[in-house]
């Protein structure tokens, strides 16, 4: 299932080291698809709690756009001299992170952020911004992580994807091979089967219909090898331990479809705070519309 977008990459950048690796990231992804590397500020006025005869609030807004611009700035150079030839545009909203995100990332390919924002609490980005975006954005959410090796290693590893069967799970997959095709690795497809639902026979029959589940986006991008893994465990846990071995992992933000034992909604959330590798949480369309492969 796919959606149309406009070759836009958004990024959210805050001046932190974290965003620099996410804008850093989302400057070699959009290399890939040559597309367009949109660096956006936030910043929200305060609307109480601050002292405003010490503080005008003109003073206070010159001040704010004046860090926005020296984030925005120094990411751009960044980007500029580890990503040459990327395609940029800037842009400063005033509104909270998470909503300018939302709203710059309309249309796009996916938007980016970091996990951990300027003041180093590695939950304090995660809960208010990559959290709402995960809920409510309509373009894969991607948290990049800080512990990445830098080596051209890295970009040689697969592109994970969990998969339940359901409409986020198919949109997840579409997502995946998108993004393997583009990067020119292979993709490994994951489904984990819990509890007693683990016995060899039900593995057995798991596995066909993960196959079957694959087998038109693998009609639809035979360049991109693919290995089916059906796993027998707690889902979190077992996609905490794959996902070590790729570099992105994707997964629907909700979902029990298809696959019984698998609740991505509450995954999704588990794995934006503790997956090692950067974590791609991709939405069911909010509108029903016919699935085309792409």
């Amino acid at each position: 299932m796919a959606t149309s977008h406009s070759g836009r990459i958004v990024v959210g950048t805050d001046g932190s080291d974290s965003a620099l690796r996410a804008a850093l990231w989302a400057a070699e992804t959009a290399r890939c698809h040559g597309a367009v590397l949109r660096l956006v500020h936030g910043y929200a006025m305060p609307e109480r709690g601050y002292p405003r005869f010490l503080v005008p609030t003109r003073a206070l807004r010159t001040g704010l756009r004046a860090q926005a611009r020296s984030a925005l700035h120094t990411t751009s150079e960044a980007v500029r001299g580890g990503v040459p030839g990327t395609e940029l545009e800037t842009r400063i909203v005033e509104a909270a992170p998470a909503v300018a995100l939302l709203r710059e990332s309309r249309g796009a390919l996916m938007n980016v952020v970091g996990s951990r924002g300027l003041g180093g609490f590695s939950g304090l980005l995660i809960g208010s911004v990559a959290m709402a975006l995960v809920a409510h954005s309509r373009v894969p959410t991607v948290v990049v992580r800080d512990e990445l090796p830098d080596s051209s290693a890295r970009h040689s590893l697969p592109v994970l994807v969990a998969v339940d069967g359901s409409p986020a799970s198919s949109r997840a997959v579409a997502f995946a091979f998108r993004e393997a095709a583009t990067r020119g690795v292979s993709l490994t497809a994951v489904h984990v089967a819990q509890g007693h639902r683990s016995s060899e026979s039900v593995l057995d029959s798991e596995r066909a219909l993960l196959s079957e589940r694959l087998a038109g986006w693998s009609e639809h991008h035979p360049d991109v090898p693919v290995e089916r893994l059906v796993l027998p465990g707690h889902v979190v846990r077992t996609l905490l331990e794959v996902a070590a071995e790729g570099q992105l992992l994707v997964v629907g933000s909700r979902g029990t479809e298809g696959f019984p034992g698998m609740l991505l909604g509450s995954t999704s959330r588990s794995l934006v705070v503790h997956a090692p590798r950067s974590l791609a949480v991709v939405r069911p369309e909010d509108e029903p519309h016919g699935e085309r492969f792409g």
